[in-house]
């Protein structure tokens, strides 16, 4: 992880923030920032309900601080199974989300630097899709289309069109089909409390 951040920050040293992982002092500071971005409406969308009370994937928090130290940005991804593959096997991946940024640091490159250096590490962590629900004209610089999730389908209420997925590794997603589970880690009662 420390090549892939050091590279995003050489990239971006000229800028006023730096990409990071995520630590525990930075719960609560990620948190008020998605509420000030999505507002209480993020915890109805169907890829909230997957990431409920999961730990996002392994090294794979990640956000944006300020000169001063402060979360401007934050991405996390999740590992879920993609449905499955014509063998039966569930077809594992992760899922991106939430992307934010603060409104005071909207067109700074911020949110292209997140997706950037999340891309590389689940990349370099050896992981062969990600999806997410998104705008797909913001999105597709990065290399997501919808039919990459075109066999897939989240569990609830989704706009096909925003559906969108990534192949780290080529074929990944060729032939998985079905709904998306989550499959990752699950939070324990005393990380909640931390959180709090």
């Amino acid at each position: 992880m420390a090549t892939v951040l050091d590279s995003v920050r050489a990239f971006f040293a000229h800028a006023a923030f730096a990409i990071d992982r995520e630590n525990a002092g930075d719960v609560v500071a990620r948190e008020r920032l998605l509420d000030r971005v999505m507002g209480e409406a993020r915890f109805r969308k169907s890829s909230e309900k997957i990431r409920r009370g999961r730990m996002p994937a392994e090294g794979l928090a990640l956000v944006a601080r300020d000169a001063d130290g402060h979360v401007i940005g934050t991405v996390r991804l999740w590992n879920v199974e993609a449905g499955v593959d014509p063998d039966g096997n569930a077809v594992p991946a992760l899922l991106l989300g939430p992307l934010a940024v603060d409104c005071e640091h909207e067109g700074k490159g911020i949110g292209g630097a997140l997706m950037r250096a999340a891309i590389t590490e689940a990349r370099d962590r050896g992981h062969g899709a990600v999806l997410l629900v998104g705008d797909p004209e913001y999105y597709e610089r990065f290399g997501f289309f919808a039919d990459k999730a075109q066999h897939l389908v989240m569990p609830g209420p989704f706009e096909r069109r925003r559906f969108l997925g990534l192949e780290l590794k080529e074929g990944w997603l060729a032939d998985a089909a079905g709904v998306l589970v989550a499959s990752g880690r699950r939070r324990v009662a005393a990380e909640l409390r931390k959180a709090a």
